[in-house]
């Protein structure tokens, strides 16, 4: 089986990080990253901030679009009254 391959570059923390994850001595590094578990980084405020500060202004039709919704938006009906 031909199998294409890609050259990446590490340095030796990760290798060894890498050689320490092997389940046995001829288990290839590919097999070693394929069974990893990578989560997405939590969802905080912080990263709600930063993300924030890094986004471009909003547009004046953008804003009153926004305010005229929020004007328009009635609370919730009473589930027990009606």
């Amino acid at each position: 089986m031909c199998m294409a391959t890609k050259t990446i570059s590490i340095d030796l923390d990760a290798y060894e990080r890498l050689r320490r994850a092997r389940l046995r001595p001829n288990e290839s590094f590919s097999q070693v990253i394929k069974r990893g578990h990578w989560e997405p980084p939590p969802s905080t405020a912080a990263a709600l901030l930063r993300a924030l500060e890094e986004a471009p202004p909003l547009s004046d039709e953008i804003l009153e679009r926004l305010e005229r919704a929020q004007a328009s938006d009635a609370p919730p009906g009473d589930a027990w009254t009606e």
